[in-house]
C-alpha cells in the first residue's frame, strides 16, 4: 500500500514497520498510543486505500471467527489529499461490499482534539446520509481521540445534530479522564461508552449506566498499555456486569495493540478468572449493546447460537 500512495516507508519488511504501528512496551499514556494511527492514516487518502483496507480487514476478521463487526474509523482524517468525507464514506462502504463475508457496518468517529467543529458536524452529517437500512452502511457515530483536556460537553452540538438527524452514537469517555465525563455522556445521550472504566469512581454515574441500559465498550488490553489501569486486579469489569450494566468485550484497535477478541478473552480468563458464565454474559451483552434492530439482533443471536452448538460450547 506504501507503494499505491507514493508514501515512503519508514521500515524495509513488516517486522520492522510494526514497531512504528503498534504501541511499544513502555507505553505511557492514550497520547502515544494515538501516535501510532499516523503512518496507516497517512496510507489511506485514496479511495483505493480505503476499499481495499476495509476489505482486507474483514477478510481477517471472517478468519477469526466473528459473526457481526462495527467499524469505526475518523472520515476528515483521510481528506488530506483532497478527498471528501462522502467519498472517504463511500470508498469504506464499496471496501464492506467488496470483503463482505459477515454482517458488517460502520461507526463514524468525531474527534476531539485533533480534528475541528465544522468537520465533526459534517461527519454527523455523513452518518445521516448513508445511515444503514436494513443493508450494510453507517449505524452510529463516536467521539474518539485524545480525551484528557476535552471536556465531552465540549461536543453538545455535534451530538445536538445527531439527536435531530435521528442517528444513533457512543462516545468515549472515561479512559483518560474521570467518572465526570462518563456522566457528561450519558447526559448527551449516548447509547454506549468507549472503554468508560472510570465509571467504576462513582456509584451514580455507574447506577445511570445500568437504569438507562447504556452499553459500555471495555478493551482490557488497550486500557493496560495506556495506562489507564496499572491491572486487571483493578479492572471493574466484574462489578460492572454484577451491577447490571451492558458491559462489552472489544479490541479497541487490533494492529495498534497486537490483540484480536479471541485474545482479549484470553487476557481475562488467565489474568481476571473470567469465569464461562462471565464470558456468556459478555457475548449476550454484544448482541444486546450492537447498532441493529430487534429483529437483526434476534437474527444475529440465533446465528451464533447455532454455529456454536455446531461446533462444540467452549472450544
Amino acid at each position: 500500500m506504501g507503494r499505491k500512495t507514493e508514501y515512503r516507508l519508514p521500515a524495509q519488511n513488516v517486522e520492522q514497520l510494526l514497531s512504528f504501528v503498534s504501541v511499544p512496551q513502555d507505553c505511557t499514556d492514550l497520547n502515544q498510543y494515538l501516535n501510532c494511527f499516523a503512518i496507516p492514516v497517512s496510507l489511506l487518502q485514496s479511495l483505493e486505500a480505503i476499499t481495499s483496507a476495509v476489505s482486507d480487514l474483514l477478510k481477517r476478521l471472517d478468519q477469526q471467527g466473528l459473526a457481526y463487526v462495527e467499524i469505526r474509523f475518523a472520515p476528515q482524517l483521510h481528506t488530506q489529499k483532497g478527498l471528501t468525507q462522502s467519498q472517504v464514506v463511500e470508498a469504506a462502504l464499496a471496501g464492506l461490499q467488496e470483503g463482505r463475508l459477515f454482517k458488517a457496518n460502520l461507526i463514524l468517529c468525531c474527534l476531539q482534539g485533533i480534528g475541528s467543529q465544522e468537520g465533526n458536524l459534517e461527519t454527523v452529517k455523513m452518518a445521516k446520509k448513508y445511515l444503514s437500512t436494513g443493508k450494510a452502511g453507517v449505524v452510529a457515530v463516536d467521539l474518539a481521540g485524545p480525551e484528557a483536556g476535552y471536556p465531552t460537553m465540549n461536543f453538545a452540538k455535534e451530538f445536538e445534530l445527531a439527536k435531530s438527524l435521528g442517528v444513533p452514537f457512543t462516545i468515549h469517555a472515561g479512559e483518560a479522564a474521570g467518572a465526570e465525563n462518563v456522566q457528561q455522556a450519558i447526559d448527551l445521550g449516548a447509547s454506549r461508552i468507549g472503554h468508560g472504566i472510570r465509571a467504576a469512581e462513582s456509584e451514580s454515574v455507574m447506577q445511570s449506566l445500568a437504569d438507562r441500559h447504556i452499553g459500555v465498550e471495555m478493551c482490557p488490553c488497550s486500557n493496560l498499555q495506556t495506562k489507564a489501569i496499572n491491572h486487571l486486579n483493578n479492572y471493574p469489569l466484574r462489578t460492572f456486569l454484577v451491577k447490571g450494566i451492558i458491559a462489552t468485550l472489544n479490541t479497541d484497535n487490533m494492529t495498534v495493540s497486537q490483540t484480536n477478541i479471541q485474545q482479549e478473552f484470553d487476557l481475562l480468563a488467565r489474568e481476571y478468572q473470567l469465569n464461562e458464565n462471565e464470558s456468556q454474559q459478555l457475548l449476550e451483552n454484544a448482541i444486546r449493546a450492537a447498532f441493529l434492530c430487534d429483529e437483526e439482533k434476534h437474527d444475529l443471536k440465533s446465528h451464533i447460537e447455532k454455529r456454536m452448538n455446531c461446533s462444540g460450547m467452549g472450544e
